[in-house]
């Protein structure tokens, strides 16, 4: 019996990497993926990730990569050299060092109804900057607290994977945060009010000897010096999520607790959509935690792209009935789909 609750879009896939065109000529748009979501100016806006590579070939793998200054290099290595390590799509190894085969950046994209969108004029692209982005910047969370959106998303670099911030008010001018975690974190998603004064977040931390890729809670005074960090929500042996958990978007105040839609994945990559529910005014305790996914990768275009049977979200919107999320999500690593699903549905999940 399917534990599925989410209720697609029948236009699904909403965005194609055809959609839309590259950020510069000798690149073309190989993937796109997990974008944040939220209300501006009377609009539904996504926060696309864009992930753009050059033409590959039977010679050569060819990615780019960014200076510290944002000007885009392409490396190329030829496909028989002996300090090439090719094996996997997102990431390849060349003397010793691990390259991404794309070069992430994020774009602006709303729309009227929540299903077609476009990109508006006058608002720019986002691409990283300095020695902690050259490898691009990736799947941001978008928060609201009083006037200030507050974007997280992973920077990635040759030094590792981190969680940067920006800040701003009109989506024109920005404020730069910094890295606020550093390697190795990410999934980083700031909660959309104060919790007693403080700001939280969830975020993921991951260890490679002990420990595991977990959620954890972090607290700060300000947005930006985050302190007192706790793991609430471990991996769990034989489930849909064994391999990994994080974050998805920011989560949802209800009556009954601090709603987060969170992924998993098993060690074998297969991406889920679970539920957890946190204490109002102690979000490090968890309420309920949903034993099956609330949404499977099913649908061909979920299964099939370039990393198959994924279901990854990091941005929803709340509709005005208070029940209805509409949930923005990537499919396969390669297209952006949307879905419904009822809050109602999900406490039925978690038996709350």
């Amino acid at each position: 019996m399917s534990t599925d609750i989410a209720k697609r879009f029948p236009q699904n896939p909403l965005l194609s990497p055809k959609d839309l065109p590259p950020s510069q000529d000798g690149l073309r748009i190989a993937c796109l993926l997990n974008p944040g979501a939220f209300r501006f100016d009377g609009k539904i806006w996504l926060l696309v990730r864009v992930a753009e590579r050059p033409e590959q070939n039977e010679i050569h793998v060819s990615f780019p990569i960014l200076t510290e200054l944002g000007e885009t290099q392409i490396m190329e290595i030829p496909l028989n050299d002996a300090d090439l390590i090719a094996t996997d799509a997102r990431v390849v190894r060349y003397k010793g060092i691990d390259y991404l085969t794309t070069l992430s950046h994020l774009r602006l994209l709303c729309s009227d109804d929540g299903v077609k969108f476009y990109e508006p004029e006058g608002y720019a692209k986002l691409f990283g900057l300095g020695a902690l982005q050259t490898f691009g910047i990736e799947d941001c969370r978008v928060t609201k607290i009083d006037d200030t959106f507050y974007l997280t998303f992973t920077a990635v670099s040759e030094s590792g994977v981190g969680v940067s911030m920006k800040m701003t008010k009109d989506w024109k001018t920005f404020e730069s945060g910094g890295m606020i975690l550093p390697p190795h974190n990410k999934d980083c998603a700031i909660f959309e009010e104060k919790i007693n004064g403080k700001f939280y977040a969830l975020h993921r931390p991951s260890s490679v000897d002990l420990g595991g890729n977990y959620i954890w809670l972090a607290e700060s005074p300000d947005g930006l010096h985050w302190g007192n960090h706790k793991c609430i929500a471990k991996t769990r042996p034989g489930n849909w999520d064994s391999g990994r958990v994080g974050a998805g978007a920011s989560p949802i105040k209800t009556g009954k607790g601090w709603l987060e839609i969170y992924h998993g994945a098993t060690k074998e990559h297969r991406y889920c959509l679970g539920a957890l529910l946190l204490d109002l005014n102690d979000p490090s305790k968890v309420l309920a935690r949903a034993h099956d996914p609330i949404m499977i990768p099913t649908e061909e275009y979920e299964t099939s792209g370039f990393f198959g049977h994924v279901v990854f979200t990091n941005g929803h919107v709340l509709e005005d009935d208070g029940d209805t999320i509409t949930m923005y999500y990537g499919a396969a690593d390669e297209f952006v789909c949307g879905a419904k699903l009822s809050i109602k549905e999900i406490f039925a999940a978690l038996g709350v």
